[in-house]
């Protein structure tokens, strides 16, 4: 009896177990590869009935159809086959690999999950034609056609691409669409010139056929590789309305919506290099139409002035896409850092405008400093040859000042003068030497002898600690342009203080011990120092707002200066606050 009770027992835990077994949850696909414009179809199939159906959030795709669920149950050979499916129809919204997370059921009070399912979603295909039903029929009335102004451009060249999009009459398109594919344009650079908010309707063809189209955008490509460059498509959700099979009660059909993906299709450039033949030697890679003026804003000054000098490229083509040419001064020349200010604009037919290198110069002595003419050279694919403007030469005239020393020994006479001999030319020479015998010392072995043979072996040690110090010293550059910056601080503060009584000259001098403090301080060039990014330097480093404020004040007393007269006592009063501040802020600065 208890031997058939355990029989019965684990008869029926094996029959549980081999129910339990049976239930099937699974996640299929239609596809595990299709391009952004294409639909995927996803069934959640089990083989017994549950509760509780929770799908995934379907993260990459946008739900268009479903869930729709259906239901098979059948008796084959008194054989029970039962099934329940949940489908949904997805469109992909980006590129690359995407993974459908689990779905659960619960199932006679467990809970199932499906695997993770990854599918890959490609660039746009060509739809295949599948009848005459809503779909095809938009896909049939809208296109979307990426025109290219040039495909056979050289390096830096512009060209442009317009996306336009074409309708037919027998559709409508009444809701704004969505991007959900933009091109990267890796080997370009590139600025999208959008109309979404400017729409005009234009009449045109389309293979033939009378369309209407707007322009969705025009993008301007200037390519930087030669060769085949590809193109990525533009793709688009549109909603079209569709004339369906329904009829109204007047006996009109009835619009049905469609959500369609379209793309503009790939594109291929061919990206000439630019010719070898008769390349100058100052090219920097301009390709356009271009003028060049070198423009000085003053020829004469006085030492430790300042004049302005622009070097300005002016026309249409790849402005932001090259360097200027570098001006060369004498020495004697203090050049800074040139401010670089561009007044660009970029339309259908590319870029156009000017761009300019401005330099501030101060002479340190009084003298004649030639400019020497100096050349742009640039690519001009219309004449598809090389060409090269030069600038006129002038000179710079500082009218007062200190002599360099070059200066004085070219103004020195080389002529030849007579030579007058005279009693008195040897009178130093003296006949009677008065000469006496010294005794004579044992010099081996002594203090002198030791000391001169022991001497330069002890120096040895102190002459490699001063190497290797002043090693240390030279390779240190921050350091090495921080210290000549705080020197040059100094200088210009004690000039500004010997021009008290000369307001030009004092806030040129000031201004540039000013500019001097804060590349010793804050370790900055001349072309960083914008008030705004000072001030937030220095409360970064913990200086007191006000202190921040004054050394600000100082410098826009320093502008101030150069268009309206200052009198002696405001001089005295800014010299007073420059050392305040500068003391303050040493004692401060973090």
């Amino acid at each position: 009896m208890k031997k058939m009770s355990f029989l019965f027992l684990l008869g029926f835990v094996l029959c549980t177990i081999a129910a339990t077994a049976q239930v099937q949850f699974d996640a299929k696909v239609s596809k595990k590869r299709l391009g952004i414009n294409e639909r995927l179809r996803i069934d959640f199939e089990m083989n017994q009935d549950g509760d509780n159906f929770r799908p995934p959030n379907f993260e990459g795709f946008r739900v268009v159809g479903g869930p729709n669920q259906s239901i098979s149950n059948s008796w084959i050979n008194g054989k029970r086959s039962f099934s329940k499916t949940y489908s949904y129809f997805l469109a992909p919204q980006t590129r690359g690999k995407i993974t459908i997370a689990q779905a659960t059921i619960e199932i006679q009070g467990e809970t199932y999950k499906t695997l993770p399912v990854e599918v890959e979603v490609t660039a746009a295909v060509e739809v295949p034609k599948d009848g005459n039903n809503a779909d095809y029929v938009a896909s049939e009335n809208v296109h979307l056609v990426a025109e290219i102004s040039n495909a056979n451009p050289y390096l830096n060249e512009a060209l442009t691409v317009t996306y336009k999009l074409y309708v037919s009459h027998d559709v409508s398109i009444t809701s704004q669409w969505r991007e959900i594919d933009t091109p990267k344009y890796a080997d370009f650079w590139s600025q999208n010139i959008d109309n979404q908010n400017n729409f005009k309707v234009y009449e045109g063809k389309y293979n033939g056929q009378n369309y209407r189209y707007v322009i969705l955008r025009t993008t301007v490509l200037y390519p930087q590789k030669t060769g085949e460059l590809e193109i990525e498509p533009l793709t688009l959700d549109i909603p079209i309305d569709v004339q369906g099979n329904r009829r109204d009660i007047f006996g009109r059909r009835v619009m049905e919506r469609v959500n369609k993906t379209i793309s503009a299709g790939k594109r291929t450039i061919n990206v000439k290099p630019l010719p070898l033949e008769g390349r100058p030697d100052g090219f920097n890679g301009a390709v356009g139409d271009f003028a060049f003026e070198v423009i000085p804003n003053k020829t004469s000054l006085n030492a430790n002035e300042s004049l302005q000098l622009d070097l300005k490229v002016s026309g249409k083509g790849n402005l932001k896409l090259f360097t200027l040419p570098s001006v060369k001064l004498p020495n004697t020349l203090e050049v800074y850092e040139p401010e670089h200010s561009e007044s660009v604009s970029t339309t259908i037919g590319g870029m156009s405008g000017s761009v300019t290198d401005s330099y501030t110069i101060v002479p340190q002595f009084k003298g004649t400093y030639p400019v020497n003419p100096i050349t742009f050279s640039f690519f001009d694919p219309n004449t598809e040859k090389y060409r090269t403007l030069t600038s006129k030469e002038f000179t710079i005239e500082v009218e007062s000042g200190p002599i360099s020393s070059a200066t004085a020994n070219s103004n020195t006479t080389d002529s030849k003068k007579q030579v007058v001999l005279s009693k008195e030319n040897f009178k130093y020479i003296k006949l009677d030497a008065n000469l006496r015998n010294i005794a004579q010392e044992n010099f081996f072995k002594s203090a002198l002898f030791w000391s001169l043979l022991g001497g330069p072996f002890l120096l040895i040690p102190l002459f490699i600690l001063a190497g290797k110090k002043r090693k240390e010293r030279m390779n240190d550059v921050e350091g090495n342009k921080l210290r000549r910056a705080n020197k040059l601080a100094k200088k210009y503060l004690s000039e500004a203080k010997r021009n008290i009584q000369n307001p030009a000259p004092f806030y040129e001098a000031l201004e540039r011990a000013l500019h001097n403090y804060l590349k010793a301080k804050l370790n900055i060039e001349t072309s960083e120092m914008e008030k705004g990014l000072i001030s937030k330097m220095l409360l970064e480093r913990d200086v007191e707002a006000v202190t921040v404020e004054n050394f600000i004040g100082l410098l826009k007393s320093c502008e101030f200066a150069r268009y309206a007269s200052t009198s002696t006592a405001s001089v005295q009063n800014d010299y007073s606050k420059a050392v305040e501040v500068i003391s303050n802020i040493d004692k401060q600065i973090q």
